[in-house]
């Protein structure tokens, strides 16, 4: 295997197995870049990124700017490395031209989904909700659009009807260290993007997980398995906030909202959908059964 003098940059979970996969194999990692430590949890204490925290337990050292753009210090600090290549995964800053130019085999990108489908900030997510019945990752050269560059490799891993987000995280996460290791291992030729087939993922909000019971209970467990643990998953009981962990649809029928039995059986739009883990305001999360033995719900209760 060539040794290669690379940087990383990243910052969520998502990130952190590739970095791994880099130092494990015996790259060179020159710098690592991540997200600045911001506050977090209750308490707001500043914490760093999982990148971050994952990079000094390797002994790396890491720069967290602010920006990039537009701050030819840290552009020139970038291009001083004198790298082969960088390695980018969810890194959550755009990359200027210069630096994109800098590493002598430029940029690499992994990408959790097939390109050009669900190009952008949540394609895992995006790939559940939409009832995609198949995924994976893609090794891109990077370019100055918006996940636009040119494919270097793929794999894909199906979609299952009970595939969850953190499930299709955690191995998309895997995959994504061992491909962009044969990426550079191999360097494959570059196939430029097809020009049909292309969708966004959107940046995904709290409002997003708001339930609304007038959508079929297909698409509200996609929602469900998709939003799970960010942005969350929630609807309304008198007034109070309830996360909804899991679900599944069950056939059934009623006003949407409304519960068709002395549980957490909801009628939808289309079938019903028995919530199964549920967790409310100020509350640790719970099954269905342990929620209702504090709160009985009598058939006919509207949720919102």
């Amino acid at each position: 295997m060539t040794r290669l003098r690379l940087a990383f940059m990243g910052s969520p979970d998502f990130a952190v197995p590739a970095l791994r996969a880099l130092h494990a194999a015996g790259h060179e990692i020159a710098a690592v870049y991540s997200q600045p430590p911001r506050p977090a949890g209750r308490g707001q204490a500043t914490r760093p990124c999982p990148v971050h925290v994952a990079a000094l337990a390797l002994g790396l050292e890491v720069r967290t700017p602010l920006r990039l753009r537009k701050d030819e210090a840290a552009q020139a600090a970038f291009a001083a490395l004198d790298l082969d290549a960088a390695v980018v995964a969810a890194y959550g800053l755009i990359l200027p031209q210069a630096m994109l130019d800098a590493p002598r085999r430029g940029c690499l990108n992994i990408h959790a989904s097939l390109l050009p489908r669900w190009r952008g900030a949540a394609p895992i997510q995006s790939a559940i909700l939409a009832g995609d019945s198949e995924t994976g990752i893609t090794i891109m050269q990077m370019d100055a659009g918006l996940d636009t560059g040119a494919m270097l490799l793929s794999e894909r891993v199906a979609i299952g009807p009970r595939t969850t987000a953190t499930d299709l995280h955690d191995a998309l996460a895997a995959m994504g260290g061992r491909l962009v290791l044969q990426a550079l291992a191999t360097a494959p030729p570059p196939v430029p993007q097809p020009a049909g087939g292309v969708t966004y993922a959107a940046k995904l909000t709290r409002d997003d997980g708001r339930i609304d019971w007038t959508h079929d209970a297909a698409q509200l467990d996609r929602q469900v398995r998709a939003l799970n643990p960010w942005p969350g998953t929630f609807a309304t009981l008198d007034g109070t906030v309830l996360k909804v962990l899991t679900a599944e649809p069950m056939a059934g029928a009623g006003p949407p909202g409304v519960t068709l039995d002395g549980g957490l059986t909801i009628a939808t739009g289309g079938g019903a959908l028995r919530l199964l883990r549920v967790q409310a305001s100020g509350r640790a999360a719970m099954d269905a059964a342990a929620f209702l033995r504090g709160r009985p719900i009598a058939p006919g209760t509207r949720f919102g």
